[in-house]
């Protein structure tokens, strides 16, 4: 078992004994004085001395900290038991909670008025400047910034259609010298809300995008859609919507129980159930989850198919990053309606950023920060 000393990567807290083969470490928040030991099988150690970054820098390293069981163990199982094998000792003082941990009476009322908002989104890609090109020209992102790091051997990029602490906005990961990655039958789509469908089209088909369903109303609807592909894979649905103010509008993610999930996300996440759908003739069903209007806000599309109850979750996909008043709080609920912590609630080492990690029954991670936190980290 992996001997964990406190990082402020979720990385460093889900370190598999079996990981193979080796990923170009890419974890966020190291810091001077913290290492990492990993007992193998044969009793070999290996340790990782990093360095202190900046604030600024510091919180949105998290968004890139994904475990290696996550990019080698493509099986929700396998992520689930690489999880559950690690042990992740505590921190002195800082790391106590500062706030009244819920009870099972109040934590469901209390999530519900939590300010909640999703943040941004985290996948990673094989050629950073192609993709930030493609979004860029063709879905008319803007590069809100970019940072590298040699010395980790990745480079993110954060995307969107307006200022980070306005908008809902993807973080690319590059992981030097992975050019390839598999995104697996879990993840479903992104979706981006344009005001001509057919326009984008026609700019995507223009510089040699992949368009896999023509512009056209959407079956059973009035609303004109269509789907295209980056050159990683990733799919996007185009939705011909007026002005918004989020376009970046839609993450789909596959479950096994749907239910299930509504039930744990209305009550551990505090979404809504704003709609669900029921296509028995393609056998399946969606529901549209979140913190609002989907017309005004970025959603979560959560789609059962009949008779499915696992997917391959693969190793591009990460996570999505969701602000929250309190973490402590926040990470009780959770565990309350059947999630698994996999970063225990509390400040990041060396700065005052407040987060806390989980999984939903099915395996899919989100990371929640503190929103007060989120805010003076973009000062």
């Amino acid at each position: 078992m992996p001997i964990i000393l406190p990082l402020a990567s979720s990385s460093s807290l889900m370190v598999p004994t079996n990981s193979k083969p080796f990923l170009p470490q890419n974890s966020f928040f190291k810091f001077s004085s913290v290492f990492i030991i990993n007992n193998t099988s044969n009793n070999d150690k290996s340790i990782s001395y990093s360095y202190n970054p900046s604030r600024r820098l510091a919180l949105f390293q998290l968004g890139t900290a994904i475990p290696q069981s996550q990019l080698f163990d493509a099986k929700a199982s396998r992520f689930l038991r690489a999880d559950g094998s690690t042990t992740e000792a505590s921190t002195s003082g800082n790391m106590a909670p500062t706030s009244t941990t819920v009870t099972e009476q109040n934590a469901l009322e209390w999530v519900k008025n939590d300010k909640r908002k999703m943040l941004h989104v985290v996948y990673r890609v094989g050629d950073l400047d192609k993709t930030i090109k493609f979004y860029t020209e063709c879905l008319g992102m803007k590069l809100l910034r970019k940072r590298d790091l040699p010395e980790e051997r990745y480079t993110n990029a954060f995307l969107g259609y307006g200022p980070e602490d306005s908008h809902f906005v993807v973080e690319l990961t590059y992981n030097y010298g992975i050019d390839k990655y598999d995104i697996g039958t879990g993840f479903g789509h992104f979706g981006i809300a344009v005001e001509d469908v057919a326009k984008t089209v026609d700019l995507v088909k223009a510089k040699g995008g992949k368009v896999t369903r023509e512009p056209g109303p959407v079956k059973g609807g009035k609303t004109i859609i269509a789907f295209i592909e980056d050159s990683d894979g990733y799919k996007f649905e185009l939705l011909e919507r007026g002005p918004t103010p989020e376009p970046l509008c839609q993450v789909m993610l596959r479950v096994g129980d749907l239910d299930r999930s509504i039930n744990f996300y209305k009550k551990a996440f505090g979404m809504e159930l704003l709609r669900k759908r029921d296509n028995p003739e393609n056998k399946y069903t969606i529901a549209m989850m979140g913190y609002g209007p989907e017309d005004k806000n970025a959603v979560l599309e959560l789609t059962y198919n009949y008779g499915v109850t696992d997917y391959d979750k693969g190793n591009g996909y990460a996570q999505i990053a969701i602000g929250t008043d309190d973490v402590y709080k926040t990470a009780e609920a959770i565990k309350l309606c059947g999630g698994k912590i996999t970063r225990e609630p509390g400040p990041l080492p060396g700065i005052n950023t407040k987060i806390t990690a989980c999984l939903d029954p099915d395996g899919w991670k989100s990371v929640f920060v503190d929103n007060i936190d989120f805010l003076k980290e973009l000062e």
